[in-house]
């Protein structure tokens, strides 16, 4: 909705797409109130980032810090490394 907006004021700036609360995907309480449709699958998530042609697309959690750092970590590459920013890979540390 916002991509529009975001790449007529500021062109050129890479954009990092990050799917939060990955550890609700095996909390079988949060599973068990919700619908499975709500939840986004990586596939969904990669699909995503093609379409508004972010550089990477990383799934995180706050919670139990899981990828924390390589949001930040392929956030601060894509500044400094602008000509590489469309290789970025989605990064998923396990």
């Amino acid at each position: 909705q916002w991509m529009p907006e975001l790449r007529r004021y500021a062109p050129g700036i890479p954009v990092l797409l990050v799917g939060t609360k990955l550890d609700l995907r095996e909390d079988r309480a949060y599973l068990a109130d919700h619908a499975a449709d709500s939840i986004i699958t990586t596939e969904q998530g990669e699909e995503l980032r093609r379409q508004i042609g972010a550089v990477a697309y990383i799934e995180c959690s706050s919670k139990t810090q899981r990828n924390i750092k390589a949001v930040f970590d392929t956030a601060i590459k894509a500044v400094l490394q602008p000509q590489r920013h469309k290789e970025v890979a989605r990064k998923e540390i396990r």
